[in-house]
């Protein structure tokens, strides 16, 4: 479904449309359900016709053969509860694969400025612990309501039928259960707000282990932490509260059941209105009509976790991406690189402007140096070709195409940006060079660490190019880290290139070494380099000052 199908379709039409692929699987667990409820519901009827008929007029046989079919029916019934345990819970694994494949691929398809805004640990409570909640829900909802609602009303219906006052005392509980689940699901959504929340703060301080004992603040973390454990607690004690309150209503009304049938229904006997059979019926049912109010008991905490989940992840459903692809864009094909930033002025939400009126054109296979101090715009400037961002006054052309004009598939894969802030996945070396071309062969890798003059490093290592880098690296030195991501573009081999400060971590004699390969890789592609130091830029066509957002200077 899209973005737009989220917003226009309710909470109970989403959830049921992942149903609708494994609907066969579905209907064997409902199927199975109704089943187990029709055997419930039989037993009592069957023992109080045998009282009535069999026992009576000494039918033995016939009472003993009913026998072997009610314990045949009990088989039956252990086989369909195996068939509901596995099959049922197959279904619901199904449905939450479903739903985190959608919810993953919406995630990659918001732009920056949604994960500028929000925190990865409150991202990673969507796709583990709420999508749990919400197929506990898909797979135990409907079957625990349909047993249970075909098991409760067709008890009543029996009961009634035996005797409607005696039965109307049971059905004054249904009304008491649906009372008090409402508090529990409002409970329950605090409490997946606050996990979410303590989900973040324990990414972050993970993620800033070694920054913490660098500056030996473990008990300031530690504090922070224990800041929002104390939160967490609080609105867990609240749901659970809830729940108590919940609990202790449905075991009083339930407890006091068989009291108040066993007191009515004496006075009935008292007055010839009822006799034993139909009392002891009665007590039967009783057991019939408590299992499955217990079970939906059971159900409600899970209702309301369910339902909780269920709201935000359509509320994350429903976030509409800052970037789109425009309904006539087109694809880029056989890019030249001819760049030409239209005076451009940028500003990121709500902020003051980044870059004002900055005006530059970049031939094909031109060298563009972008120096200036820090916090001047330039990497902003080469985020904005891309498209990270849309441009707030101007446009941005690659090859006189307005990037907000052709697919951003397209232009990123004709794009290659090194950036100064590395990021290496937790995998082999050998998958993280290979992510600049999925598809590329041992061979292609091999030729671009050679050029990334980060081969002999691989080599060296015991693992040689099946290294493992560590969390975001690492394991690796900076320098490492740096030359694979440039091993990266190499194997991308995009027309244009933006080195974002790419051998700032790279020492002056591995520099040298790289500028070489640069200059090779630069040959007929256009390459905008941001730099400091002069070293970095000395062979460039054009060098740009850029200041405050500004072009100061060029030439």
């Amino acid at each position: 479904m899209t973005t737009q199908d989220f917003q226009r379709k309710s909470a109970l039409q989403i959830f049921l449309s992942y149903f609708r692929p494994h609907r066969k699987l579905f209907i064997m667990d409902l199927t199975c359900a109704l089943l187990i409820s029709l055997i419930d519901l039989a037993f009592p009827a069957v023992s109080r016709w045998c009282m009535y008929e069999l026992l009576p007029q000494s039918a033995y046989k016939t009472f003993f053969a009913v026998m072997a079919v009610v314990f045949i029916a009990f088989v039956l019934r252990a086989l369909l509860t195996y068939v509901i345990c596995y099959w049922g819970h197959t279904f619901g694994i199904l449905v939450e694969a479903d739903i985190r494949h959608d919810l993953f691929r919406h995630m990659q398809e918001l732009s920056f400025n949604y994960y500028d805004k929000n925190r990865t640990g409150q991202l990673m409570s969507r796709l583990t612990a709420d999508l749990f909640d919400i197929t506990e829900l898909a797979h135990h909802g409907p079957e625990d309501i349909f047993i249970s609602g075909v098991t409760i009303v067709g008890s009543l219906v029996i009961m009634f039928t035996i005797q409607w006052r005696l039965a109307l005392v049971i059905a004054c509980i249904v009304p008491v259960f649906f009372a008090v689940v409402r508090s529990m699901s409002e409970a329950s959504a605090a409490v997946k707000q606050k996990t979410a929340v303590i989900n973040s703060d324990i990414e972050s301080g993970l993620s800033g282990i070694r920054t913490a004992k660098a500056f030996a603040n473990e008990g300031a973390e530690l504090q922070k932490f224990d800041s929002s454990n104390a939160t967490f607690k609080t609105s867990k004690r609240a749901f659970h509260k809830a729940m108590g309150r919940f609990n202790a209503t449905m075991e009083f009304f339930l407890c006091i059941l068989s009291a108040a049938v066993i007191a009515a229904g004496g006075l009935f006997i008292m007055r010839g209105e009822l006799n034993v059979i139909d009392l002891t019926t009665f007590s039967l049912y009783i057991t019939t009509f408590v299992t499955p109010v217990r079970k939906l008991s059971n159900f409600a905490e899970l209702f309301a976790n369910g339902t909780a989940g269920l709201g935000r992840f359509i509320e994350l459903m429903r976030e509409e991406p800052a970037l789109k692809d425009a309904p006539d864009a087109r694809r880029l094909d056989r890019v030249e690189g001819k760049i030409d930033v239209d005076h451009v002025s940028f500003a990121y939400q709500g902020d003051a402007a980044v870059l004002r009126d900055v005006d530059l054109h970049i031939r094909p296979g031109e060298t563009l140096a972008v120096v200036g101090p820090s916090g001047g715009g330039k990497s902003t400037l080469c985020q904005l070709i891309p498209r990270f961002y849309d441009v707030t006054e101007g446009a941005v052309r690659l090859d006189g195409a307005d990037v907000r004009q052709v697919t951003q598939e397209s232009l990123r894969r004709n794009v290659g940006v090194v950036q100064q802030d590395v990021f290496l996945f937790a995998a082999s070396i050998l998958e993280n060079i290979r992510y600049g071309r999925p598809g590329a062969t041992e061979e292609e890798v091999a030729r671009a660490a050679r050029l990334a003059e980060i081969y002999d490093d691989i080599c060296a290592m015991p693992d040689g190019f099946n290294t493992y880098v560590g969390e975001r690296g690492v394991l690796l030195s900076g320098g490492q880290k740096q030359r694979i991501s440039i091993a990266r573009i190499f194997l991308k081999d995009p027309p244009v290139l933006i080195l974002d400060e790419a051998t700032s971590a790279l020492d002056s004699v591995t520099e040298a070494k790289l500028q070489e390969a640069f200059d090779k890789l630069s040959q007929g592609r256009t390459t905008i380099i941001i730099a400091h130091r002069l070293s970095t830029v000395r062979n460039a066509k054009a060098i740009m000052v850029l200041e405050q957002g500004e072009i100061i200077e060029r030439g």
